[in-house]
């Protein structure tokens, strides 16, 4: 029970109710994704300053609303700069940070609409463990460089699980535990897939021994032939409301993302969830720093605090989703809650088995299309 000093009502307040009255740009802007950032993180975050700024933080639904400011915002930009405006572009209302997911740091890094983190304002910069360093150090067209700039700050992450029925296993004698579960032909077309190609075909790779981010595909051998049998055994895919059928027993498992699953698990004792043991998709919600924004010192401010391991844990578990600092603390010093979870904290050698998605060189990503085209043609369901 360490570490809750502030867990006390946890779902009681939301950040709409505690953010009332604290509208327009203030001294802290950030866009963040809604449900990611518990209200009690920013009343304590606002406790700690010694000043009175204006924290406005704007919950959005969803990733791709965030990406889209980042556009919009560069396009009014450009419309100024046109017109020789420097009083209206200071006028235009820029946050200060924003969430992006991993998935779109590059397109964000190559449509110049961020800007590189200092990391010598950051003092909780090194506590970051090197895997999450590694995901945010890109070149200028947004590919993994270990000399590249820092362009995000991860706050969060999460896996892709395989999520199950226990009484429908239980009928079956047996658990899910890795992918090559999948194959079995006591599963044919009882379980879903994402209706995403880098995460079917990344599993696939992984049942293979193989990364998720392998830059040749014409060299993984067996590779179609596995995916073949796989669409043969899949009842259907979906990458939204996929757990409905695993709630009503239309289908017996599901892979699908933490965020999603680990919730459903806290509350269904019918349903449970496992991480491959040969390795997984990993997923992480990053601070960005819009292009042309103010500069302000509450935005390092802001994000060190959400790298303070006492904060981290507490976002761990009012969010269902792990900080990236968390892999980096002695378990000793984790709250049984977090070290006693493999779903939300798994296994090292899991862990460093697992793999962010990276983005692709476009020869690559053609390869994966038409794999994916391939695969999907002769079994639609």
């Amino acid at each position: 029970m360490k570490r809750r000093n502030f867990l006390i009502g946890a779902t009681a307040i939301t950040l709409a109710e505690f953010l009332a009255g604290c509208e327009g740009q203030g001294d802290l802007n950030i866009q963040l994704l809604k449900n990611t950032i518990p209200a009690q993180m920013v009343s304590k975050f606002k406790r700690e300053l010694t000043s009175q700024p204006k924290l406005n933080f704007n919950p959005q639904e969803n990733l791709t609303e965030l990406f889209s400011l980042l556009q919009s915002w560069q396009r009014k930009i450009l419309l100024e700069k046109q017109k020789s405006s420097a009083e209206q572009i200071k006028n235009i209302n820029i946050a200060n940070l924003v969430t992006l997911g991993d998935y779109w740091l590059a397109n964000a890094i190559k449509q110049e609409l961020i800007q590189p983190l200092n990391s010598e304002a950051l003092q909780n910069w090194n506590k970051l463990p090197e895997k999450w360093q590694k995901l945010v150090k890109r070149n200028n067209q947004g590919y993994a460089d270990p000399e590249g700039k820092i362009w995000a700050a991860p706050y969060q992450w999460g896996t892709t699980l395989i999520a199950y029925r226990v009484d429908k296993f239980k009928t079956l004698g047996w658990q899910p535990t890795d992918w090559s579960d999948l194959w079995t032909e006591e599963l044919r077309h009882r379980f879903s897939l994402l209706d995403q190609p880098r995460e079917v075909i990344g599993l696939t790779l992984k049942k293979l021994g193989k990364s998720y981010n392998v830059k040749n595909l014409s060299k993984v051998e067996n590779l179609k032939s596995e995916l073949v049998k796989l669409n043969q055994q899949v009842k259907y895919y979906a990458s939204n409301n996929y757990l409905q059928s695993l709630i009503t027993g239309d289908t017996w498992l599901a892979v699908g993302w933490s965020n999603d699953i680990l919730p459903l698990v806290k509350t269904r004792k019918d349903i449970a969830a496992v991480i491959p043991k040969s390795g997984t998709a990993l997923w992480s919600n990053l601070w960005v720093k819009p292009a042309a924004t103010v500069e302000t010192s509450l935005t390092e401010k802001w994000i060190d605090f959400c790298w303070e391991p006492q904060i981290a844990e507490q976002m761990s578990l009012i969010t269902q989703t792990t900080s990236p600092i968390i892999p980096g603390i002695n378990p000793t010093e984790l709250t049984s809650e977090i070290k006693d979870n493999s779903l939300l904290l798994p296994p090292e050698d899991i862990l460093e088995k697992s793999d962010f998605l990276y983005p692709l060189a476009d020869s690559t990503i053609q390869q994966y299309k038409q794999l994916w085209r391939e695969i999907r043609q002769p079994v639609e369901r």
